[in-house]
């Protein structure tokens, strides 16, 4: 059984301009080497969890409220070390950029925390392999495309070597080529690394392929699940400002129709070769 990597309870935080919460006393955890996404829709507090749980924004002061990340609890005076743990993939990188070239941008992180050159140029050289951008090493991050440009982003955090990665948007800037390449890449890198991925998104699309789901509106979390839990209470999802992914809205459709469909068939590709294989034997 994993053990949590993230638990959060008691969850709040009001933004001082607004007398509304933008986070409104939520609970959950995420599980170690887990892929866990929160969906919701724009406005919903998604990106608000994520700057609380990399300590950019501090919750509501209330003895309940626990923020733990690999351990180590998120007060005031932990908060560097918890941002060592957690990197955040940005939706626009170009936001991120601060390096002249991308070798210098992915060493700026490693530059703060005085990394020896030495060993600074071996991780630039590793991190850029892992995302295939070695090639690009001395491009100027600016001519880069969308997803060259996230992919730099992410080796930028890769090299500060952190537990947790926060995708916060990340992949809504490109399109649907650019966005299936980005996250194939992040599920190699989790593989390959051990890590533990936070996906906050408005694209339903993308829960699909996660380990854990949560539904956030208005800042209250409605429901946690495996996605194919979630999935099947459509109730719940267009009460969220959601909608199905199209191969739910189809394998529903046909269970409606009272056609078979086992649990096990849960990606368009197994649904499609299940059906042809139930063609064939009518």
């Amino acid at each position: 059984m994993k053990d949590n990597i993230v638990t959060v309870k008691h969850l709040s935080f009001t933004y001082k301009d607004s007398k509304v919460p933008a986070v409104n006393d939520i609970s959950f955890s995420i599980p170690r080497g887990s892929w866990t996404t929160l969906v919701g829709h724009n406005g919903s507090g998604k990106s608000t969890i994520a700057r609380l749980l990399d300590g950019v924004l501090l919750p509501n002061d209330n003895p309940r409220t626990v923020i733990n990340v690999d351990g180590i609890e998120l007060t005031e005076k932990t908060m560097w070390d918890i941002r060592d743990r957690v990197g955040i993939v940005f939706q626009n990188p170009d936001n991120q950029f601060v390096g002249a070239t991308v070798e210098d941008d992915v060493a700026f992180g490693l530059e703060n925390r005085q990394v020896s050159r030495s060993k600074m140029q071996t991780i630039v050289h590793d991190v850029l392999e892992q995302v295939d951008m070695l090639d690009f090493q001395k491009s100027e991050p600016q001519y880069l495309s969308g997803g060259q440009k996230q992919r730099v982003a992410i080796a930028g955090i890769l090299a500060i070597g952190p537990k947790l990665i926060i995708l916060d948007e990340s992949t809504s800037m490109l399109d649907p080529a650019g966005k299936a390449k980005i996250l194939s890449l992040i599920r190699d890198l989790q593989n390959k690394n051990g890590l533990t991925i936070f996906s906050i998104t408005h694209d339903i699309n993308e829960a699909v392929q996660a380990e854990q789901m949560l539904v956030l509106d208005k800042g209250k979390l409605l429901a946690s699940g495996s996605p194919r839990e979630i999935f099947e209470n459509e109730v719940l999802i267009k009460s969220a400002g959601l909608e199905l992914p199209l191969f739910y809205k189809v394998k529903n459709e046909l269970i409606k129709k009272e056609i078979h469909i086992p649990r096990e068939v849960n990606s368009e590709e197994k649904l499609v070769k299940y059906l042809c294989q139930l063609n064939s034997k009518m």
